[in-house]
């Protein structure tokens, strides 16, 4: 059987149907976005999300603590466990291409408690790194002048980002698509850099080749030690960076928060989930190969900048590279592109935060006004209220208050890897729901592979390493309290709101034999895409793009 032998009544689907459709944007009488994002958009904000000062700069103390051979096998590893959620996400969001939907779907799928304990978990998240994304833009800025005043430069990204995601869906996805091509150009342009110089295309004509991994070499060592000697250091040392790893690369869950706003959804959205996946892991695994040629683990002057925060790109691997082989001009060629990384990665959280409450507002678990939209499909109270939040970057302007934010931000930093967790367990009543009702997967629009092994892969390393990514507070004399409770903090929460919530609501347990896909809300993208006309672009280069990503 397959999920289209389950058609909806149209009586029962008008009788709900209480809102006349705007041409072919508008889907549900509840869900008043608009379908703008391109397919171009969806595949670049999946980049754009993730890509920032993480892969450029902070990747760098890792580097020190565990060696390029760590560093490079810990990014290789934890790809894999992301390429499982992906296959999660992109069966259940390509069905069921609707606003919010992985917080949505926990709540059909397996309990509206967990559905509402997602959405919060996955809120706070991305709300809270708005704040330190324009916080670390100002440091970054700091790298050329310190004359501009803070409040001034915070006050301008806040603006921007108002800008952007109020008027219209279409301005951030074109603003998305441009910073994140940005990154793109940034991070291709560091590879081709390591390759260049490594060969002894630099101003000291010196192949240096793999030089930093060879033992022999009083400053190369493929596994460094960390906090401890011998083989337990060495080991520890790759925990460190696959912790790194953990928090730093994501994107299929960027991607399916566009589900809603998607032009096309079923067609363009298992394009991206196959494009994002690739493109993630192509940047992270040959960026962290990339860190470990350029750079010994042990450079002087890498300890010292990340000793010291020097700002902006000063503590970058990259930067401090060029400035040893001496080359003058690339280092601010590359601040300038992380500071631009740094403003799209704050721009994307702005968008999946609001989305993530807009989602909460749908499904009744947050104040309706939530949920109301303007005439170009934004939700603009979900905007508002995110943008309010980040207002705390003017924390910064007080240097004392600015360590309030820094514990805010460490205290959701377990967030991303539940928010997977959640993601992997839901697809698994997803797929047994689809298994009970004998509904064939092959039937839908897109399945994914090594299904239902994905997905408990992904359950088991995303729960583990929230629970690992605090482990040195229990070694002998390492105990801290501040840091105990910013690793666990959430891990604590959740399960309260979770109880909380099923509690007080009383909501049920889904059984498989009774779980709903959304029926209505599929049968309204059905209709869309019936009626759906592609437009053309004029412009050469977009054109060229759709054309190498079809």
């Amino acid at each position: 059987m397959s999920f289209k032998d389950h058609p909806v009544d149209d009586k029962e689907l008008n009788a709900e149907e209480t809102l006349t459709y705007q041409g072919t944007e508008s889907l549900h009488s509840d869900d008043q976005t608009h379908r703008k994002l391109k397919s171009r958009h969806i595949q670049l904000i999946g980049i754009g999300g993730t890509i920032g000062t993480a892969l450029f700069v902070q990747i760098g103390a890792s580097l020190t603590k565990g060696g390029p051979a760590s560093l490079f096998l810990a990014f290789t590893i934890w790809s894999t466990f992301i390429l499982a959620v992906n296959n999660c996400l992109s069966e259940m969001v390509t069905w069921i291409p609707i606003s919010s939907p992985f917080v949505r779907f926990a709540d059909r799928f397996v309990d509206p408690a967990l559905g509402f304990t997602a959405a919060i978990n996955f809120f706070v998240f991305e709300a809270a790194l708005v704040p330190f994304e324009i916080v670390a833009f100002n440091v970054v800025l700091q790298f050329w002048t310190d004359k501009i005043p803070v409040a001034a430069v915070i006050a301008f990204v806040i603006v921007c980002y108002a800008f952007l995601n109020v008027f219209a869906v279409k301005w951030y996805g074109e603003s998305e698509f441009w910073l994140a091509f940005g990154k793109v150009l940034l991070t291709l342009g560091l590879i081709s850099f390591t390759f260049i110089t490594m060969v002894g295309g630099n101003p000291l004509h010196d192949a240096y080749g793999f030089r930093y991994w060879n033992p022999s070499n009083i400053s190369g060592a493929p596994f460094a030690e960390f906090i401890q000697k011998g083989d337990l250091g060495r080991f520890m040392g790759f925990m460190a960076c696959l912790i790194q790893a953990s928090f730093t690369i994501a994107g299929p869950d960027y991607v399916s928060m566009t589900a809603g706003e998607a032009e096309f959804p079923r067609k363009n959205l298992p394009r991206a989930y196959k494009s994002v996946f690739y493109r993630l892991t192509t940047f992270f695994v040959l960026g962290s190969l990339c860190i470990g040629i350029v750079v010994p683990y042990n450079d002087t002057n890498l300890l010292k900048a990340l000793s010291d925060a020097k700002p902006g790109a000063g503590s970058s691997p990259y930067v401090i590279a060029m400035q040893r082989m001496g080359i003058p001009v690339l280092p601010h060629f590359v601040n300038a592109l992380v500071m631009t990384s740094i403003f799209s990665a704050g721009n994307s959280y702005v968008y999946c935060a609001s989305r993530t409450l807009f989602g909460l507002a749908l499904e009744g678990k947050a104040l309706r006004i939530f949920a109301r939209c303007t005439r170009s499909g934004v939700p603009v109270y979900s905007v508002t209220l995110t943008l309010a939040i980040a207002l705390l970057a003017f924390l910064q302007v007080s240097t004392n208050a600015a360590v309030v934010l820094n514990w805010f931000v460490s205290l959701v930093t377990a967030s991303q890897l539940l928010n997977f967790a959640f993601i992997s367990f839901t697809y698994l009543r997803f797929y047994n729901a689809l298994k009970v009702q004998g509904i064939d997967r092959s039937t839908l629009p897109h399945k994914s592979f090594w299904q239902p092994f994905c997905a408990y892969y992904a359950l088991f390393g995303t729960v583990l390493m929230a629970f690992v990514g605090g482990y040195t507070v229990f070694l002998k004399g390492r105990w801290d309290i501040p840091t105990f409770l910013f690793s666990y903090a959430m891990i604590g929460i959740c399960p309260v709101l979770f109880v909380a919530w099923k509690v007080y609501h009383r909501t049920p347990w889904r059984k498989p034999s009774e779980v709903t896909f959304f029926e209505l809300e599929r049968a309204q993208i059905d209709r869309y895409e019936q009626n759906f006309v592609e437009e053309v672009s004029s412009n050469r280069f977009l054109r060229f793009w759709n054309w190498i990503n079809s």
